[in-house]
């Protein structure tokens, strides 16, 4: 097994091997990220794609100072929000001044499994998805949001707090059905 410094060198230095290496070392927790900005597995697979072929071209500028790992998600993050940025103005998007207000309600997930969570996810609406992923997982501030989004800090939040309530609801509607929680 190659070290981190190992397989950077070697993809500097285009080395095919290394390269496959550090994708086979990365793409599946990379996969996930993806997942969750995409709508469905072949979107999620281009962006995946698209996202390895930045890595091995700015390969040269990564200088250790974050982990590689940290480093790759960053371009896989940017990766899918340029996916996303054209699909962003087809769909409307509310600032926080219209709209009615929402319940703040603590929503447990724990207990879910995992694909059901990211299919929920995947069902919202794309402006939703985008930002309840870099707010809620990614740990992005609403005004950092705004900035990379080209939106207003308000959208962001109302975005957020849409996403948030649609899937308390559909987590509610799942409990009416009968889900029953991994446990």
């Amino acid at each position: 097994m190659y070290t981190e410094g190992e397989l950077v060198e070697g993809c500097r230095k285009g080395d095919r091997k290394m390269q496959h290496e550090l994708y086979q070392r990365f793409a599946d927790k990379m996969f996930v990220v993806c997942l969750r900005y995409a709508q469905g597995q072949l979107e999620a697979e281009d962006i995946l794609q698209e996202a390895f072929i930045k890595v091995f071209d700015k390969i040269e500028q990564f200088r250790g100072e974050a982990s590689l790992a940290g480093w790759i998600k960053r371009i896989v993050v940017n990766t899918a929000l340029n996916n996303q940025r054209s699909k962003l103005y087809m769909y409307p998007m509310v600032d926080v001044d219209s709209m009615y207000h929402i319940q703040e309600q603590e929503t447990t997930l724990s207990g879910y499994n995992f694909r059901d969570l990211l299919k929920l996810v995947q069902e919202l609406p794309s402006g939703c998805r985008v930002i309840f992923n870099l707010f809620a997982i990614e740990g992005y501030s609403h005004k950092e949001i705004a900035k990379l989004l080209e939106i207003s800090e308000g959208t962001s939040k109302s975005q957020y707090a849409r996403a948030r309530q649609l899937l308390q609801d559909r987590l509610a509607a799942l409990e009416k059905k009968g889900y029953e929680k991994v446990r």
